[in-house]
C-alpha cells in the first residue's frame, strides 16, 4: 500500500473561520496533540495575516518537532518573506503558496489575465524555493477552473520547483464523481506529475467534503488536507477523523495507509472543541457523543449478541472506552485516574492531584459524576493557572430584572472586591468583574448549557468577548451554580486578554 499523508489545517483554515483569536499557548497545545495523533503536516497559520499569527507560527516551528510545519502565503513576495522568517526554526519547514485559477477568481477577485496568473504562480514558487526545498502550491478554486488551464498552471509550477500540488474544491461545489475525475485528469495530463505529491483540499458547502476527498484519494491523490471536527470556512472543511476512519475500515478499497494513531482521535477532537469553544454535534460521525450509542431495542439486542451487527468500528480504536466506572465522592484517586485514562487523558501526579481536588468539590454537590462531567472538569482545570481567580460572588435581586452583584477576585496575587448593578444577575456579575479588571471589552456571545441531564447537572458557560487590541477570545467556566459558571467563563476570557 502507498502512504497517504495527513495535512492538518485546524490552526489555519479552521481557526480563521471561528471569529476568535487563539493565543500562542492554545495553538501550541493543539499542535502537540496533533503530533500525538500522528499527522504528517501541521499548517500552523498565515504569518502575513497578523502579528499574532506570525508569533504562533514561529513558536510552533521552534517547539514542535517530528512533523512538517507549514505556513500559508498568498503569491506575494512579502507574504513569502514573512513566512520564511516564521518557519526559520522548523525542523521540516514547508511554504504553502498559491493563487486563484477559476474565471471567477481571476476576473473578479484578482483582476488578472490567465497569462498573468501563470506568471505570478511561477514567480511565487521560485521565490519560496529560495528559502525552503519543500514548496506546496495551491490552485485556489481549482474545481471551477478550466481544467486545461489548470494543467498549464500546474505544469509551470512543477517546472519552477513545487514539491506538492494542492487541487482544492474551495467553495464545496463538487460531487465525488466529478472531483475524482478532475484528479484523474490532472494526474494523466500534467507533465512530471510523478515528481510531486498530489493533495486534495475540500470544503463542505454541500455536505460532500469527506466524500470528495475520498474520491480524490481513490483517483490517486496521496495527501489529504482537512481539520479536526471539520471546522473551517462557512460549512467547514473535510473532517480528518472521518477520512482517516473511512480508510481504516476499508483499507483494501483505497489502497493507502496512514501513520495515524487512531486511539488519539477522540482526545484530539475534545481538545480542539474545548479550546476553540466550538461544540461537537452529538450525532457527528466518529467523535460525536452518540457515535457509539445504541438506543433502539432492536439495535441493543443485535449489539449484545455481536458488536459487528451494528458497529463497523470498535469504540476503543478511536479512543472511546467501553467500560464505565461509577464515580462519586467516595471514589479514590486510582479510580479517577483509571476512568480519565479510559477517556483519553494522561495525567502526571501533580496534575492528577489538582484534578482530584476539583473532582471532590464537584462530587460533594453531585451524587454521581458522569463522563460529560469529567470532560468539562478537565477543560476547567486546564485554565485554572489564570492570573485572575474568582474567590466569591454575592447577588441580590430587586423586582424581576434589576440585580446587584458583589464579586471578589484574586488578580496577580492581590485580592480585591467591587460591586455593580445590571439587568439580571449575570449582567451584574459581568459589570462588577469589568470594574475589577479594568479592561474595556464587548460581549459578543454568551451561551449556557447543561453538561448532563439531571437536576444537579453542571452548567457550562461559554462567552465570546471582543477587545480592541486582542480581538475576539473565548472563555469557559463550569459549576453547578450557573451564575458562578458564567463568572468563571467571563474571567477566563479576560485572563487571556491580560496574558496577551
Amino acid at each position: 500500500m502507498s502512504r497517504l499523508y495527513i495535512f492538518d489545517t485546524t490552526l489555519r483554515d479552521g481557526e480563521q473561520s471561528l471569529g476568535i483569536t487563539l493565543n500562542v499557548n492554545e495553538k501550541l497545545e493543539i499542535a502537540r496533540q496533533l503530533v500525538k495523533l500522528g499527522v504528517d503536516i501541521i499548517e500552523a497559520g498565515f504569518p502575513a495575516s497578523s502579528p499574532g499569527d506570525m508569533d504562533s507560527v514561529k513558536t510552533i516551528a521552534r517547539e514542535v518537532k517530528g512533523v512538517i510545519i507549514c505556513g500559508l502565503t498568498r503569491a506575494k513576495e512579502h507574504d513569502i518573506d514573512l513566512c520564511a522568517e516564521a518557519l526559520r526554526g522548523a525542523e521540516q519547514p514547508r511554504i504553502h503558496t498559491g493563487i486563484g485559477v477559476s474565471p471567477q477568481h481571476m476576473e473578479k477577485k484578482l483582476r488578472l489575465s490567465p497569462e498573468q496568473v501563470v506568471e505570478t504562480a511561477v514567480a511565487a514558487v521560485k521565490h519560496a524555493k529560495k528559502y525552503v526545498s519543500d514548496v506546496e502550491f495551491f490552485a485556489e478554486d481549482a474545481f471551477r477552473s478550466d481544467h486545461s488551464f489548470l494543467v498549464k498552471v500546474l505544469d509551470k509550477v512543477i517546472e519552477a520547483g513545487a514539491t506538492v500540488i494542492n487541487i482544492p474544491d474551495t467553495v464545496g461545489y463538487a460531487t465525488p464523481w466529478e472531483y475524482g475525475e478532475m484528479i484523474s485528469y490532472v494526474i494523466n495530463n500534467v507533465k512530471n506529475i510523478e515528481r510531486v505529491v498530489v493533495s486534495v483540499h475540500c470544503h463542505n458547502d454541500l455536505g460532500m467534503a469527506t466524500a470528495n476527498s475520498l474520491a480524490g484519494i481513490k483517483a490517486g491523490a496521496c495527501q489529504v488536507e482537512g481539520t479536526i471536527n471539520g471546522i473551517g470556512e462557512r460549512a467547514g472543511n473535510t473532517s480528518l477523523e472521518e477520512v482517516i476512519m473511512a480508510i481504516y475500515t476499508q483499507r483494501g478499497r483505497y489502497g493507502v495507509k496512514t501513520g495515524i494513531n487512531t486511539r488519539e482521535i477522540s482526545a484530539t477532537s475534545r481538545l480542539v472543541s474545548q479550546i476553540t469553544g466550538v461544540p461537537v454535534p452529538v450525532h457527528k460521525a466518529i467523535v460525536g457523543a452518540n457515535a457509539f450509542m445504541h438506543a433502539s431495542g432492536i439495535h441493543q439486542d443485535g449489539v449484545l449478541k455481536d458488536k459487528q451487527v451494528y458497529e463497523i468500528i470498535e469504540p476503543e480504536i478511536v479512543g472511546v472506552p467501553k467500560n464505565i466506572i461509577a464515580l462519586s465522592a467516595r471514589s479514590g484517586r486510582h479510580a479517577l485516574k483509571h476512568r480519565l485514562e479510559e477517556l483519553g487523558y494522561k495525567l502526571e501526579q501533580e496534575r492528577l492531584e489538582t484534578v482530584y481536588q476539583a473532582f471532590l468539590q464537584l462530587a460533594d454537590r453531585k451524587k454521581e459524576i458522569l463522563d460529560q462531567d469529567l470532560h468539562a472538569l478537565m477543560g476547567d482545570t486546564a485554565v485554572k493557572s489564570s492570573k485572575i481567580i474568582l474567590k466569591n460572588i454575592a447577588v441580590t435581586t430587586t423586582g424581576t430584572s434589576m440585580a446587584t452583584a458583589t464579586v471578589t477576585i484574586n488578580m496577580d496575587g492581590n485580592t480585591c472586591t467591587d460591586a455593580a448593578c445590571g439587568n439580571g444577575p449575570v449582567d451584574a456579575v459581568f459589570n462588577a468583574v469589568n470594574r475589577l479588571v479594568g479592561e474595556k471589552v464587548y460581549l459578543e456571545n454568551y451561551n449556557l448549557k447543561s453538561v448532563s441531564g439531571s437536576s444537579e447537572a453542571l452548567g457550562e458557560a461559554t462567552v465570546k468577548i471582543r477587545h480592541s487590541d486582542t480581538g475576539v477570545v473565548i472563555g469557559r467556566g463550569i459549576s453547578t451554580d450557573i451564575i458562578e459558571a458564567s463568572a468563571k467563563a467571563y474571567i477566563n476570557a479576560l485572563a487571556k486578554i491580560k496574558t496577551n
